[in-house]
């Protein structure tokens, strides 16, 4: 079969963009051709893998992204099938990356639903999760899906629910002691320090403030031996300010996104994800499996499994910055982390954490033979 993917923006450390080239290259190993289709891609291009870029003209984000929906209509029109991981109309299967927008908004002050920006994306969540479409959906977190379903009253048999996805060098291996060391010595982090992570591309929606926050209202012993390095791609300017009027400018280190992750989460102490809203977190999983105690919350759709695991916290909703920073100086200053370590790993050994993509791939042909 043709397929055709889309998605608005590809850059390689994003979570949806990797897993949409993981999914591509799985359908082409099985006889498929597939050709994506995007406003803007950043990156190495597979020459398997046909990257075709779209117009998207206008004056906003949604004026762009309405351009680009009927560009894309009519370029994908003679493909046996659409494959959306962003909300688009005529999409065959959309993958659920993305939070329900109509039930977050919800939440939000009247006047925020007044705009033109909320018009356009209500209107593309629409096309997708209508009661009377026939869009499939792979949904990646139970949690969302519910969202989804009581937001639209979409049909529950046009879900099809997908395990995680997470890649198996994130577990712990022999080498975790030389990765720790050598991640350790690299950014000159004492044996008797602490090192707290922060992953994720969009440190704003990821909570990085929060993370700040709590790190400046640490005891200063701890917060004298404390660090924390962000790994993502998102703007530095207003957090390295932020951390120099919270007094820890010295303490946080910002890097964009890389492919060595694994030395990280073993060379860390402490994974920190108070994420404002997630759909699920893949790092909560890869850092549960890596042996490194997380601290999230509630908002994260992966959070169950940091509460499952019993390797590390989670801070219930609606969020409070007091009970972030009471949390954190209890990880750090107890005794529990040895133990947490262990919990994860175990965690990793039992549970089906791996095969997203191959379920993905799966539902794909499986919709499209219909």
């Amino acid at each position: 079969m043709r397929i055709a993917f889309c998605l608005f923006k590809y850059f390689p450390y994003g979570g949806m963009q990797r897993d949409a080239l993981r999914i591509a290259r799985l359908l082409l190993a099985r006889g498929h051709a597939v050709e994506f289709f995007t406003i803007a891609w950043q990156g190495e291009r597979d020459p398997e893998l046909p990257v075709h870029l779209l117009p998207a003209r206008g004056l906003s984000n949604h004026a762009r992204y309405g351009d680009f929906a009927r560009a894309f209509a009519v370029a994908a029109r003679d493909f046996d099938g659409r494959v959306g991981f962003n909300k688009l109309p005529g999409l065959d299967v959309y993958y659920a990356a993305d939070t329900c927008y109509l039930a977050r908004m919800a939440r939000r002050p009247f006047w925020h639903r007044l705009s033109g920006r909320y018009r356009a994306f209500v209107a593309a969540e629409k096309a997708v999760f209508d009661p009377a479409g026939r869009t499939q959906i792979l949904a990646i977190s139970d949690a969302e899906a519910a969202r989804y379903r009581a937001a639209w009253h979409t049909p529950p048999a046009r879900f099809h629910l997908l395990p995680p996805g997470i890649t198996p060098d994130r577990r712990a291996g022999p080498d975790a002691a030389e990765l720790r060391a050598s991640l350790r010595a690299e950014f000159d982090i004492g044996q008797d320090d602490f090192l707290l992570l922060q992953v994720g591309s969009g440190f704003r929606m990821k909570g990085l403030d929060r993370s700040l926050r709590a790190l400046a209202a640490l005891p200063a012993g701890l917060r004298a031996r404390s660090r924390l390095i962000a790994i993502g791609r998102d703007k530095p300017g207003p957090f390295l300010r932020l951390a120099q009027r919270l007094g820890i400018g010295g303490a946080l280190t910002l890097l964009p996104g890389r492919d060595d992750i694994p030395r990280f989460l073993q060379g860390a102490d402490l994974l920190l994800h108070p994420a404002y809203y997630e759909n699920t977190g893949a790092v909560l999983i890869e850092a549960v499996v890596a042996g490194l105690p997380v601290l999230t919350t509630a908002a994260c759709g992966y959070a169950e499994h940091v509460a499952a695991s019993g390797c590390g916290r989670v801070l219930p909703e609606p969020f409070r910055q007091a009970d972030m920073d009471a949390a954190l100086a209890r990880m750090l200053g107890g005794d529990e982390r040895p133990a947490w370590r262990q919990a994860g790993i175990a965690y990793g050994r039992t549970q089906d954490l791996w095969h997203l993509h191959d379920r993905a791939a799966d539902a794909i042909e499986q919709v499209l033979r219909r």
